[in-house]
């Protein structure tokens, strides 16, 4: 994933950052508490296709 992607891309429900875990290949919000995927290098920024992250997550 390119610095400069993550640097400006944001969750599309909150604006808010987002962490990259580069294992899983997603990109996560945690305010939302959802994991959006990273399908072949490409962020799917899609609420829809992200999957929510349960409470109990670290």
């Amino acid at each position: 994933m390119d610095a400069r992607l993550l640097d400006v891309l944001v969750c599309p429900l909150c604006k808010g950052p987002l962490v990259y875990d580069k294992a899983a290949q997603e990109l996560i919000c945690k305010a939302d508490r959802l994991a959006f995927p990273i399908r072949d290098g490409i962020p799917i920024m899609w609420e829809d296709q992200a999957r929510s992250i349960p409470v109990d997550h670290p």
